[in-house]
């Protein structure tokens, strides 16, 4: 097995209306909810959305070594029109986070299993929609972290 490299890691669940936020243990083992952001609508193309200055807050504040963010990929493993959103806020995600890497990681049903699990526990209705982000980027962040270990070198 590899070992990753130290430090923190931020997971990333892309919404139209809210942003889902998890990190990790610096070592890489556990990813736990973070925060919830509110996306900025109709952010003007001359500035950075406030959701995303908040991210590159949080990756400075989490001194964070790699954001992974989650690529809605269809059942089909194919790129609809959600991947492509995912996709191009990364990349302006990555241009103010730089050299901080973003990572894209399939995140087929995260949050699907996110709301599961939530109502599992009993957590339903509009508690549920406050914390199915969070959990949904957790979900992201500790597959990607359990594949980062499965890999052999």
């Amino acid at each position: 097995m590899t070992e990753l490299p130290r430090g923190v890691r931020l997971g990333v669940d892309v919404g139209q209306v809210r942003v889902g936020v998890s990190r990790s243990d610096p070592h890489g083992v556990l990813a736990t909810p973070l925060v919830t952001l509110a996306r900025e609508q109709n952010p003007r193309s001359d500035m950075v959305p406030s959701d995303v200055a908040e991210l590159a807050a949080l990756v400075a504040e989490h001194e964070a070594v790699e954001v992974v963010v989650g690529l809605p990929v269809n059942l089909a493993g194919k790129h609809g029109p959600a991947a492509e959103h995912v996709k191009a806020y990364a990349r302006l995600l990555a241009g103010v986070i730089s050299p901080v890497p973003v990572t894209l990681t399939d995140e087929r049903m995260s949050t699907v299993v996110a709301s599961r699990r939530l109502a599992e526990r009993g957590v339903r209705g509009k508690k549920q929609r406050a914390v199915v982000d969070q959990a949904a980027a957790v979900e992201i962040l500790q597959s990607w972290l359990d594949a980062q270990r499965r890999r052999t070198p």
